[in-house]
C-alpha cells in the first residue's frame, strides 16, 4: 500500500454550509477522539465517487484534530478484473465465485495486509476490494477497531457473492452502509447508515468564477465539441453497463424526434480499477459512430466536469442499478434538474416532480417524455433547479459527512475501549 497525497483543507472555510448543532458536534467529538489515529483504505487514488470522498474527508478529518491516513492498495490488472466481477456480482449479475478468482484476491489483499507497517486505532476498510485485508490486520494488530464502508447496493447480490463479503466480516467490528437495506443480508456486524456527500470547494463543485488558470480553460464550453446554443443532455458516469450508458442514448433519441436540435454528451472516467470501463466505451462508440450530436468525452478534469453538469439543460443518471451516485447531487447542486432513475440512493436525492423527475431503470418512453418536458418549461426546469440546491446543501455536503464520521469514529473507539 502506499500514502494518498491529499489537498490541505480547514473546516473555517466550509463554515458558511455548518450550522451551529454541526459547530457543536465537530467540537464534542474531536474532544473525545484525542490521540485516536485512523487509515481510510481504498484501492484507487483517482477516477471514482469513493476516492472522491475520501480525498476530501481525510484532510478535514486531519484539521480537526483526528490524525488520518489516506491508504491506496497495490495491486495488478487481474486483482481488478476479479474485484469488477464481485462488484458486478454483489449489484445482481449471475456469475459464480471461482476458486480461481478467490486465488488471485487473496495473495493480493493479504500481501497489502502485511505491507502496513503502522498501527491505528480504526482502519476503515473501503469495498470489496480493501475488505479482504481485515483477517489479516485483525491478526496483526488485533487492538485495532476495523470498519468497513460499503458503497454498493446489496439487496439483490448474487449469493456467491453475498457469502463471499460475509465470509470476511468475522474481524469487522462496524459496517457502513448508504441504505439500511444494503446491510439486511449481512449478518454478524453492527451496522450505521452514513449518506455520501459532495465537497462544495472542489474544482468540481465550486463556482466557475472561482476558478483560474487550467482550471478555467477546462470549464470554457466554446472549446468542447457540441453546441452551446443548441440543448444539451449529458450524463456523467463511468462507462459501466449499471449505468445503462445505451439506454441513455435510446431515450435521448426518441426525445430528439420532439427536441431535433438536442445533443447528448455521455462523459466518464476510466479508473484504474475497472477494466471494463474501455470495452463499454466501445460499445457505447460504436452505437454512435454516426450520430455527430453525440459526443463521448473521456477522463476530463474536474472543472470541465463542473462546466458540463453547469452547462447541461438537464443532467441524467439513468443507472440499473446505484448505490448513491453522488453525479446527482452534484448536478442538483449546480442548479441543473436531473431525471433519474428509482434504483438505491438516486430517490435520497430526488424528490419526483419537485427538484428533478425519477423513472423506472427500463422505461426509455418515460425517460424521453421527462427529458422533454424539462427541455420545453424553461421555468420548471429553473425551479427544479433551485430546489435542487437547496436540497443538496440541506443533506449531502461534505461538512455532514464530516459530522457523521466523527460520531461514528467516537462511538466505535468508545465501544473498542469497552472491549
Amino acid at each position: 500500500m502506499h500514502n494518498a497525497p491529499t489537498e490541505e483543507k480547514t473546516v473555517t472555510a466550509y463554515d458558511s454550509y455548518l450550522d451551529d448543532r454541526q459547530r457543536r458536534a465537530i467540537r464534542d467529538a474531536t474532544d473525545a477522539l484525542v490521540d485516536v489515529r485512523v487509515a481510510h483504505v481504498n484501492s484507487t487514488a483517482s477516477g471514482g465517487g469513493v476516492a472522491e470522498i475520501v480525498g476530501s474527508l481525510v484532510p478535514l478529518l486531519n484539521d480537526v484534530g483526528v490524525e488520518t491516513d489516506w491508504l491506496v492498495m497495490d495491486a495488478h490488472t487481474e486483482f481488478f478484473d476479479v474485484t469488477k466481477a464481485i462488484h458486478n456480482g454483489l449489484q445482481g449479475e449471475k456469475s459464480e465465485f471461482t476458486d480461481a478468482m478467490h486465488e488471485t484476491y487473496r495473495p493480493v489483499v493479504v500481501g497489502n495486509a502485511t505491507d502496513l507497517d503502522e498501527a491505528y486505532d480504526v482502519i476503515v476498510l473501503h469495498d470489496p476490494q480493501s475488505l479482504g485485508m481485515a483477517p489479516t490486520l485483525a491478526e496483526r494488530y488485533p487492538e485495532t477497531t476495523l470498519v468497513w464502508r460499503c458503497h454498493i447496493d446489496l439487496t439483490a447480490a448474487a449469493p456467491p457473492f453475498l457469502e463471499f463479503v460475509q465470509s470476511y466480516l468475522d474481524p469487522i467490528d462496524r459496517a457502513i452502509v448508504t441504505l439500511p437495506e444494503y446491510g439486511e443480508g449481512i449478518t454478524g456486524v453492527e451496522k450505521t447508515v452514513v449518506h455520501p456527500a459532495i465537497d462544495p470547494l472542489t474544482e468540481k463543485n465550486r463556482a466557475l468564477d472561482g476558478l483560474s488558470g487550467d482550471a478555467a480553460d477546462a470549464a470554457d464550453l466554446e472549446s468542447y465539441p457540441f453546441d452551446t446554443d443548441r440543448p444539451l443532455v449529458v450524463q456523467v458516469s463511468r462507462f459501466d453497463p449499471w449505468k445503462d450508458p445505451l439506454g441513455v442514448i435510446e431515450a435521448y433519441r426518441e426525445a430528439k424526434s420532439s427536441i431535433p436540435d438536442a445533443q447528448l454528451a455521455l462523459v466518464g472516467a476510466m479508473p484504474d480499477d475497472d477494466p471494463e470501463g474501455i470495452v463499454v466505451y466501445r460499445e457505447v462508440k460504436e452505437a454512435t459512430r454516426d450520430d455527430p450530436d453525440v459526443h463521448l468525452l473521456t477522463n476530463h478534469p474536474d472543472a470541465g466536469i463542473n462546466a458540463l453538469q453547469r452547462g447541461a439543460d438537464v443532467v441524467l443518471q439513468k443507472s440499473l442499478r446505484e448505490g448513491f451516485a453522488l453525479t446527482v447531487s452534484e448536478a442538483l447542486w449546480k442548479g441543473t434538474p436531473v431525471v433519474g432513475t428509482n434504483v438505491g440512493g438516486i430517490p435520497l436525492q430526488i424528490e419526483d416532480g419537485e427538484n428533478g423527475y425519477l423513472v423506472e431503470p427500463t422505461d426509455i418512453a418515460a425517460t424521453a417524455e421527462r427529458i422533454t418536458r424539462l427541455l420545453t418549461d424553461g421555468t420548471r426546469k429553473r425551479r427544479f433547479g433551485e430546489r435542487g440546491r437547496e436540497m443538496v446543501r440541506e443533506r449531502f455536503l461534505l461538512p455532514r459527512l464530516l459530522v457523521d464520521y466523527l460520531g461514528l469514529l467516537s462511538d466505535v473507539s468508545r465501544s473498542s475501549a469497552q472491549r
